[in-house]
């Protein structure tokens, strides 16, 4: 496949290209096999033949409009990672055939005061999502995900995926990995702190690993006792029985920082407790209800709660380059994409350790 040079410069947002889809037309309906159009690469365009698509709980939240309305048709897929087959004139950091990441977002204002400090995801306009965003080169439609053939996107927002990490596994880190990274680097977690990570399922079981990488002592909280021999097996140094006052309180006021991965309703104040004088919890999970925090969990410590989302495009590739370097993949199931609705109710039931990954040739049987 030759790669888009001169010819990209005529291109214009109507030169579209339709390929395959999995996404869905209503809330209420499932996903089923569609076509979408992509733009035809642009001079700083990138195309992805799509490989893998990590399965996020936000494709399923923004599939049904849980969280507000979604722009339909949806097709999901923030955790994209395939081979480049055709760049613009203008693409200087990749060529065809490297293997690169998509995360979850496509595009950004560029010229706010946060996007020229690297943190495109604060962007003061507003980010572009990957998918359930305005398209604004195809003016009327929304951003397309990754459960599609392939995808078009500015190679400012293409991620490298270092060679020794396995592709499917690296999926996740696009939105798992990134999502708990951040905050852990964010808050300098290393040696000779004592960290705690609250719930072991997708976001959690990623920072268990990043934070022990880092050098941390970490502690993992899971309501699960089940769950203890495999919090030991990510890299957790102690585990501790959530629902057990007895264990919660040996921990009281030991923690330097807290990474809350929890999205259902809990305590927050029972974790509170557990950090130290200026310590810090940071939610990345997103419970559907406001959490109550008494003012006596922050005041007498000179504590912290404080929330984090993904990083910014530089710290992204950090990641990965991170994880490559400590062999930190995602622990993964793999499914064909006609299995995603099945996939979705599992996730509700919280079966599965500890991703959804989709083989994307099984879009093209």
């Amino acid at each position: 496949m030759e790669a888009v040079r001169t010819a990209a410069e005529g291109t214009t947002a109507s030169n579209t290209k339709e390929v395959k889809a999995f996404g869905t037309e209503a809330a209420d309906a499932p996903l089923n096999q569609m076509h979408i159009n992509r733009r035809t690469p642009t001079p700083h365009d990138v195309e992805i033949d799509i490989l893998f698509c990590g399965v996020c709980h936000s494709d399923l939240h923004t599939a049904r409009s849980e969280w507000g309305p979604s722009l339909y048709p949806c097709v999901p897929g923030h955790e994209i990672v395939g081979k480049v087959v055709r760049v613009g004139g203008h693409v200087s950091k990749f060529k065809v055939g490297d293997m690169v990441g998509v995360g979850c977002m496509v595009d950004s204002c560029r010229e706010c005061q946060y996007c020229q400090e690297g943190l495109e995801q604060y962007c003061e306009p507003g980010m572009t999502g990957t998918y359930n965003s305005p398209d604004k080169h195809l003016p009327g439609n929304p951003t397309f995900g990754g459960y599609s053939e392939s995808i078009v996107v500015d190679e400012h927002f293409v991620l490298r995926i270092p060679d020794n990490l396995d592709p499917a596994a690296a999926a996740p880190l696009l939105c798992a990995g990134i999502t708990t990274y951040s905050p852990l680097r964010h808050w300098n977690v290393g040696p000779g702190q004592k960290v705690g990570i609250v719930g072991i399922g997708g976001l959690g079981h990623m920072g268990i690993k990043i934070a022990k990488a880092m050098g941390a002592q970490v502690v993992a909280f899971t309501t699960s006792e089940s769950k203890f021999d495999e919090a030991k097996r990510l890299g957790a140094d102690e585990v501790v029985l959530s629902k057990d006052a007895e264990q919660m309180a040996a921990y009281r006021g030991t923690l330097h920082f807290v990474l809350d991965c929890v999205s259902a309703e809990h305590d927050i104040n029972a974790y509170l407790a557990l950090l130290r004088v200026d310590g810090s919890l940071a939610l990345v999970g997103a419970p559907e209800h406001p959490l109550p925090v008494a003012a006596f969990s922050l005041i007498p410590g000179r504590k912290s709660f404080a929330g984090s989302m993904i990083g910014g495009i530089a710290e992204t590739q950090e990641m990965l380059d991170f994880c490559a370097g400590h062999n930190i993949p995602a622990d993964i199931e793999m499914i064909d994409i006609q299995q995603i609705n099945e996939a979705y109710e599992r996730l509700l039931k919280g079966d599965v350790k500890y991703r959804f990954v989709i083989d994307m040739a099984s879009l093209k049987q």
